[in-house]
């Protein structure tokens, strides 16, 4: 996300990064790397890993590990020569793809954190991370920290790419090249019985009570809209809870209409509220950038290093052969969806990064 608040409802600090050569990190990486569904072996030179591939085909398991936050989802992903063919030689040479998360110290669901085997990171971004590694035939290794210290990974080269749910921001771009793959939304959070749904503007919202989290950048849009409905004459109760858990227990008793926060969030607490007696839904979408961009998520990359464009091409790989759609709805985030993998499109702008 980008460096405001709307960062705050699932944005994590992170720890010390490793030091020493990239080999030696590699060796000694913890928590968080693992290559499912096949036996992992990493060769070096320019030929292709051999991470769990039969005949140039990965097996990656996607939503492994999740309890229950995503549909566990197996993925024969063929590696593509044309697009491995892109990746700088010392990537190619090193067999092994470096993604980051900031996931640390607690994660969050359904992003990035750990899953039932109390030491494998799952979660939609490293799953995806994983997808992209495979079709450029390198073994992925996850480098799991906090927030602030992917970046420092990126920045020393010994992380390649993050994929951490990072937004596309004009400020970032001075630093960073971007391949966008999914939709950077906020979302409105019901209980399955309302019949209310958000339709993307503030009159909708007229005479509802809706809960935001102090601080965050959907507290910001959601006071506009107050503002603008009470020029109308109309009314827009905006509550306050201390925490998420009394937030969502005044959904459920019915004391608020919606819960405004990030959309990953709510396709989250959709799943695990699902078979319970107050089950929830979705009730809409709200571009986290405004109403004037689409805001983006994009895989990170440090300027200049080559690697955005063979990344945003095995993305475009996973759209065109089905297997985009599948990693999104094992993690409920289909609304989330791009047509395509853009690289470096245009970002939240400088006044607002």
């Amino acid at each position: 996300m980008s460096g405001d608040g709307r960062d705050s409802d699932y944005r994590r600090s992170r720890g010390p990064e490793g030091s020493g050569p990239r080999w030696a990190r590699i060796a000694a990486a913890g928590v968080a790397t693992v290559v499912l569904g096949a036996t992992a072996a990493a060769c070096g030179g320019s030929g292709p890993a051999a991470t769990g591939r039969t005949e140039g085909t990965t097996s990656v398991t996607i939503g492994a590990l999740s309890n229950g936050a995503a549909k566990e989802t197996a993925l024969q992903v063929p590696v593509v020569e044309s697009i491995r063919n892109e990746v700088p030689r010392s990537v190619l040479d090193s067999g092994t793809l470096v993604i980051g998360s900031g996931s640390l110290p607690t994660g969050s669901p359904p992003l990035g954190f750990v899953g039932t085997d109390q030491k494998t990171l799952t979660g939609s971004e490293p799953d995806l991370g994983r997808l992209v590694a495979a079709v450029l035939g390198l073994e992925p290794r996850i480098d799991n920290a906090t927030w602030a210290n992917l970046f420092v990974g990126i920045d020393s080269g010994r992380t390649d790419v993050g994929f951490s749910n990072i937004t596309d921001t004009e400020q970032r771009k001075e630093k960073y090249d971007f391949a966008c793959y999914r939709q950077d939304n906020l979302g409105f959070e019901t209980l399955a019985s309302s019949p209310w749904n958000f339709d993307g503007t503030a009159a909708s919202l007229a005479g509802r009570t809706v809960s935001v989290g102090k601080g965050t950048n959907q507290e910001k849009i959601l006071l506009q809209w107050q503002s603008e409905l009470q020029a109308q004459g109309k009314t827009l109760d905006v509550k306050y809870f201390p925490d998420i858990n009394s937030t969502y227990l005044a959904l459920s008793s019915g004391k608020i209409d919606a819960y405004f926060l990030p959309n990953p969030s709510v396709a989250y607490h959709v799943t695990q509220t699902a078979g319970t007696p107050t089950p929830t839904r979705s009730a809409g979408k709200y571009s986290g950038a405004g109403a004037s961009l689409q805001g983006l998520i994009c895989a990170t990359t440090k300027k200049g290093n080559g690697l955005a464009k063979p990344v945003a091409d095995a993305i475009n790989h996973l759209i065109q052969n089905g297997q985009y759609a599948a990693w999104l709805d094992t993690w409920n985030l289909a609304n989330e969806a791009v047509p395509t993998a853009q690289i470096n499109p245009p970002g939240l702008p400088l006044s607002n990064s």
